[in-house]
């Protein structure tokens, strides 16, 4: 079963994933009005939501593995 913070870990990386994928191919990439201070900041602030799932997809593994080892002993 997968845990709650890697469930959350992966919807965080998969939405952050399209929002930057949709701002580089539509409004960075294509021509069209100019961009705005906003837009700019939501860029960033997906690069930062996508870090942050990553954190947590990798903070579910180590702790998956700890408590595996807790077992074993």
């Amino acid at each position: 079963m997968i845990s709650r913070q890697k469930a959350v870990g992966w919807t965080l990386i998969v939405v952050s994933s399209a929002f930057i994928v949709y701002f580089l191919r539509e409004r960075l990439l294509s021509p069209g009005p100019a961009l705005e201070k906003k837009e700019w900041v939501q860029f960033i602030g997906s690069i930062v939501i996508f870090m942050l799932g990553t954190a947590n997809v990798r903070l579910a593994a180590i702790r998956a593995r700890q408590q595996l080892a807790q077992k074993h002993k």
